[in-house]
């Protein structure tokens, strides 16, 4: 370059490649990149919710040790996985119709357990579903006949009784519609004194002939918390400010290697 030549600035862009500023880039993205990660972390303590997995409801648990007779079931043990051993009795095997399984409408089994705990309750079990009545009454009617004192252990999820509906005027007074308990002391045999839960347990396993009822879990309501969405958003912003402000310091250090240029050029008497 001749002597008493000026270098010509640097475009933005070479200000940009510039060793201390590519390291100043480095270090804003890792910046960023922390500030990027905690939002990331705000908006999932945000979701509050459970998954299935984690739910104590999906833990097998004995029936007595979430749930008394008598009253009404908590909320907390509604569609809770149990287990309970007993015996059912001969003639209790009834049809419940207006059963929904996996959007087709159809026909419950029910039975009526009595448990081997002390003392001894009794609990609708649910057994199984079938889209015909004709095949409902049948398997009910084979129960019932074939019906053993034996002690069998019933695994399934329980669920809080339903309250009994009026028949129409033109239906059998005497259909049973819903699981409801109500109904049920009303019907079932040999009840005397012995205590009642308030809920039927629907089984995992069903008799030859029915299917097998679909009995999801329960699914929990999400909700937002919205202070930590509000963090989240302001991570995200300092994460993007940190690159804005990594541009700006190089834009500024051009502009003043420009003005420094400028003068020099001036000084020199440079003349164009």
């Amino acid at each position: 370059m001749p002597s008493g030549t000026v270098e010509p600035p640097k475009t933005l862009f070479r200000t940009m490649l510039e060793p201390r500023w590519i390291a100043m880039l480095l270090l804003a993205l890792l910046v960023s990149g922390a500030f990027a990660w905690l939002g990331q972390w705000q908006l999932e303590r945000a979701v509050i919710s459970t998954e299935t997995v984690d739910q104590p409801t999906e833990r097998t648990r004995a029936l007595e040790d979430v749930a008394e007779t008598g009253g009404s079931l908590r909320d907390s043990v509604i569609g809770q996985l149990v287990e309970v051993t007993g015996t059912y009795v001969p003639g209790d095997f009834l049809v419940v119709s207006n059963r929904v399984n996996l959007d087709r409408t159809g026909y419950w089994v029910t039975g009526h357990l009595v448990t081997e705990t002390e003392p001894e309750a009794s609990i609708a079990v649910a057994l199984g579903w079938t889209e015909e009545r004709e095949v409902a009454d049948e398997v009910a009617a084979d129960l019932n006949a074939g019906a053993e004192a034996s002690a069998v252990k019933i695994a399934g999820r329980l669920n809080a009784s339903q309250a009994p509906e009026l028949p129409d005027e033109d239906s059998d007074p005497f259909e049973l519609t819903t699981m409801s308990t109500a109904a049920f002391v009303n019907i079932w045999s040999e009840l005397g004194d012995r205590p009642v839960y308030n809920g039927y347990v629907v089984s995992d396993d069903a008799p030859e002939t029915l299917t097998v009822i679909d009995a999801p879990a329960v699914v929990e309501e999400v909700s937002l918390n919205w202070l930590n969405i509000f963090y989240a958003i302001e991570w995200i912003v300092f994460a993007g400010f940190a690159v804005f402000v990594w541009f700006h310091l190089v834009k500024d250090a051009k502009s003043r290697r420009d003005e420094e240029a400028e003068l020099e050029r001036t000084g020199n008497g440079h003349v164009d």
